[in-house]
């Protein structure tokens, strides 16, 4: 079992949550986890860059002059490469870098990535994350009081509330679903902030996804 530290809104360490690590893969599997976010990575690319080669350019394909006695250089087509507006030599043409990868090999990844976290102490869990107004100076009382000093994603039940609204103008902090954690967004950030009862709910997420993984095994 793992436990992760449990702070209060002060920052001071008031509990422990035990996780089980067999929920989250056992062990932290760099090349899954490598693999998973080229993956998502690439997937984000759009791949419409294009330019017309020679083929696609509307010039006339007559010879622009005799080829000897002129004095100048040899000419073809105002089409060729070297001639203002001619195509390109190596064109760009639009192309998907889409990746595929298993279901079963996307849940563990997202798992293994909450695992990775939690063995680094990235993960910091707050045992209430309440507050009254919107307020980005509390918020970044809180950061501190955390020593999050880099980069945070911050995992809640619904991205409209107070807390969402109070960390939306803080720099380098990122505000996500919880039902919509990634290996991408966990691994793009070097800290998770989450509340415990949001923890515990992305962990019976895991749960779940565990189970039907099981069940599927079985039932083939």
């Amino acid at each position: 079992m793992i436990e992760i530290p449990v702070h209060d809104i002060q920052g001071k360490q008031i509990d422990t949550l035990q996780v089980d690590e067999a929920l989250l893969g056992g062990e932290v599997r760099h090349d899954l986890l490598k693999q998973a976010y080229v993956r998502c990575h690439a997937n984000r690319r759009l791949g419409t860059a294009s330019t017309k080669s020679r083929a696609d350019t509307s010039y006339s394909t007559r010879k622009l002059y005799r080829q000897k006695g002129t004095g100048g250089a040899r000419r073809g087509s105002a089409g060729t490469n070297i001639m203002y507006h001619g195509g390109h030599t190596f064109a760009k043409s639009a192309r998907s870098f889409r990746q595929d990868m298993p279901k079963k090999m996307r849940r563990l990844a997202n798992r293994n990535a909450l695992l990775a976290k939690a063995l680094d102490g990235e993960i910091k869990i707050v045992d209430s994350l309440a507050f009254e107004k919107p307020s980005t100076k509390q918020f970044n009382t809180l950061l501190s009081a955390l020593n999050i000093n880099r980069t945070c994603l911050l995992a809640l039940k619904d991205t409209t509330s107070v807390e969402a609204k109070s960390a939306r103008n803080v720099e380098h902090l990122s505000v996500t679903n919880v039902n919509q954690l990634s290996v991408f967004e966990v691994l793009n950030h070097r800290f998770l902030l989450i509340d415990k009862a949001t923890m515990e709910t992305a962990i019976a997420l895991t749960q779940n996804n565990v189970n039907t993984v099981s069940a599927n095994v079985e039932g083939e």
